[in-house]
């Protein structure tokens, strides 16, 4: 039986009721995505609330909203939330992104989406939302995200790097443009398996073209490179 929960160093996340458990790509776009100068975040399909949490660590002074569809997972996330130092600054809503209406828009949007889209699916119905995008195609997604974000917000995005050239065209279409982007290695000389994309509306002033970079994350199994320990260094325990 696997954990049901993951400590890290200033919270600890249950995620036995969650379908989706805590993991390398939540970690990575929350400890990766631009969040320091926002005032307000928005996690889309925030699951065990892991990236809100992780937010809440970042930027001591956001308002942090965290939607979740599954009412089980919105219900631990919430919990996870009130067992942190940052419960009077993150909100959970048990809502569909697709029809969440706030009465705002955000300065920073981050989303862990479902995208296995032609994968076998699992026959649990919980994992299958989570991880299919029956329920939040990548086009719900980036239509909710042109509705919620600020004129000069940005929006970050973990996905399979065999789905990002479509994702960054769907989102171009939407007027949400890529500014910067970092491919992701499990291993070196493995093909990337995920991607971390973020959008704006505009290029920021004075900047040329697409920040491009990579990050590998062992140089064999379970030895782990400088730069994945720096990047999320302030989160697990074991760096």
């Amino acid at each position: 039986m696997s954990n049901p929960y993951f400590q890290f160093k200033q919270f600890k996340v249950c995620h036995d009721r969650c379908a989706m458990k805590v993991g390398t790509d939540g970690v990575l776009l929350g400890a990766w995505a631009s969040l320091e100068n926002a005032a307000t975040v928005l996690d889309i399909g925030t699951g065990t609330g892991l990236i809100a949490l992780m937010a809440a660590q970042r930027n001591p002074v956001a308002r942090i909203a965290a939607v979740e569809l599954d009412a089980d997972a919105a219900c631990q996330a919430a919990e996870n939330v009130q067992a942190s130092p940052w419960s009077s600054r993150v909100e959970v809503i048990c809502a569909d992104a697709k029809a969440y209406e706030p009465g705002m828009r955000f300065d920073a949007i981050v989303s862990n989406p479902p995208y296995f889209a032609s994968a076998l699916k699992s026959p649990e119905a919980k994992r299958v939302r989570a991880r299919h995008v029956d329920e939040l195609t990548f086009d719900d997604l980036l239509s909710s995200v042109g509705r919620l974000l600020a004129d000069e917000g940005e929006f970050s995005v973990v996905i399979p790097f065999d789905a990002s050239f479509e994702f960054i065209a769907t989102a171009a279409g939407r007027g949400l443009y890529l500014v910067r982007r970092t491919v992701v290695r499990t291993l070196a000389g493995v093909p990337p398996k995920r991607v971390l994309l973020a959008f704006r509306r505009t290029f920021a002033d004075g900047q040329n073209g697409i920040q491009d970079d990579e990050l590998l994350i062992e140089t064999e199994p379970r030895v782990y490179t400088e730069a994945y320990r720096l990047l999320t260094k302030d989160f697990y325990l074991s760096f």
